[in-house]
């Protein structure tokens, strides 16, 4: 994962990924689909460890659901699922209506203190942006989705057992200007609170890749998704 800049009200932050903590997710049995997806994942996720001297404030790390990794996503979960091509085909309209609609980023957070795990509640310490060089602009929505299971781990295998999920919609227009432009390179995921501030950085810019009429195949066994 790349870096990016991070900023900090106390201690320094540290690039390792914290211990997974918890069964990891399936994967799928072709290891070219699967190399693929990670690739993709990877290119559109961050994370960031938040310390105050020696002692962790929190654990943060973020997807940003740029078109690209929505298609890696939804390709993802019809191999799972033994998704029809017409229903693969239908989720994939939907990503792409969603896309144009709301941009999105899917993230977890472990907090030391529990009682600081409250983005969904009217009296929050957090902050939360998404700005490019177009401007910022706070979520439109923040929903809770809860803890990390195996299942969620199937997509997102960087959090662990004790990681809140949440997701963040935010419009894609500041003052009437499109968050991001034609020539906009990258949009930057703010989080921040009296336990620290963060940036997360994704590149931007892909576009879905034409309609694969090649139904999905079927993964073996079961996986839970």
């Amino acid at each position: 994962m790349r870096g990016a800049p991070l900023l900090l009200l106390l201690g320094v932050a540290c690039a390792a990924t914290p211990p997974l903590i918890g069964e990891p997710g399936a994967e799928l049995p072709d290891p070219k689909a699967e190399a693929s997806y990670q690739a993709a994942l990877d290119r559109a996720t961050e994370h960031r460890e938040i310390y105050a001297g020696l002692d962790t404030r929190y654990f943060i790390a973020a997807t940003f659901q740029s078109p690209e990794f929505r298609e890696a996503r939804v390709r993802r979960q019809a191999r799972f699922q033994s998704w029809t091509q017409e229903r693969l085909d239908e989720q994939l309209a939907r990503e792409r209506a969603d896309a144009a609609q709301v941009h999105e980023v899917v993230f977890g957070l472990s907090v030391v203190d529990r009682k600081l795990d409250d983005l969904d509640s009217k009296n929050s310490i957090w902050r939360l942006s998404l700005s490019s060089d177009q401007g910022e602009v706070p979520p439109l929505t923040l929903r809770r989705v809860g803890r990390s299971t195996q299942d969620t781990r199937a997509y997102y295998p960087y959090m662990g057992d004790f990681w809140t999920v949440y997701t963040a919609r935010f419009p894609v227009a500041v003052d009437g200007r499109p968050l991001i432009a034609p020539g906009t390179r990258t949009v930057v995921f703010r989080i921040s609170s009296t336990q620290g501030q963060a940036e997360m950085q994704f590149p931007v810019g892909g576009t879905f890749p034409p309609p694969n009429r090649t139904p999905p195949p079927p993964p073996a066994g079961s996986p839970s998704g």
